[in-house]
């Protein structure tokens, strides 16, 4: 997989530089965390207008959720990788020393600074035209993959990816003798109740709980 094509290649050199190889040569002037800040905000644009015009139907809540998966530290590292962006890295002799070159939080950076700075050069439309590609066939995979998930599943994939999170499950009732029971669950993210649900047997209410938490959060 090829980078862009970049006519500056200093601006491609300042993406690849990581701010330990600045400490250690006094005439390298600028590290790449400008342009990872700048990568990072253009390939949630990119990514949220390809959500957008994708899933029309969809509501704010599960398009979020959609790109924090796509765009997520490994997936990025994953690119950079293909990209052979880690043999490229300038890191300081400490970071290289440690296995910089293969760390997916470096890896991530690199790849966002180096969006960054194609941007710079080229604009919106190439850059977008660059990145959507990448993530066009991540996306139908995981439309795919959420087709066949349970709601507890998917309620787990989004409370880890926007709050840090795994959901709880708590039965808070049982009704009825032991051969007709049912049973009424909640879910609780942190400290917050955000689904009930009523089934025949724990997991049904379960499944029920944070089928109903994914309505409440727009998810669904």
């Amino acid at each position: 997989m090829p980078l862009p094509p970049f006519k500056d290649q200093s601006l491609l050199l300042r993406a690849l530089t990581h701010r330990s190889y600045l400490n250690e040569n006094s005439d390298v002037h600028e590290d790449n965390e400008r342009l990872e800040y700048l990568g990072d905000a253009v390939l949630d644009l990119i990514i949220a207008n390809l959500l957008y015009h994708r899933l029309p139907e969809v509501k704010e809540g599960k398009l979020t959720r959609l790109r924090s998966s796509l765009v997520r530290t490994e997936q990025l590292a994953q690119f950079a990788t293909r990209l052979e962006l880690g043999a490229r890295l300038r890191l300081g002799k400490g970071e290289q020393g440690s296995g910089g070159q293969q760390r997916k939080t470096l890896l991530c950076d690199a790849f966002e600074a180096v969006i960054g700075a194609y941007f710079v050069e080229a604009g919106y439309e190439a850059t977008r035209d660059f990145v959507q590609p990448l993530f066009k066939p991540l996306l139908e995979e995981l439309l795919r993959a959420e087709a066949d998930n349970d709601p507890k599943s998917r309620l787990q994939e989004w409370a880890q990816a926007e709050r840090g999170l795994t959901p709880r499950y708590v039965i808070v009732e049982r009704r009825g003798p032991d051969h007709e029971q049912t049973f009424r669950a909640q879910v609780v993210i942190g400290e917050e109740v955000c689904g009930e649900g009523v089934g025949r047997n724990k997991r049904s209410a379960e499944q029920a709980a944070a089928q109903d938490a994914l309505n409440r959060l727009g998810l669904a």
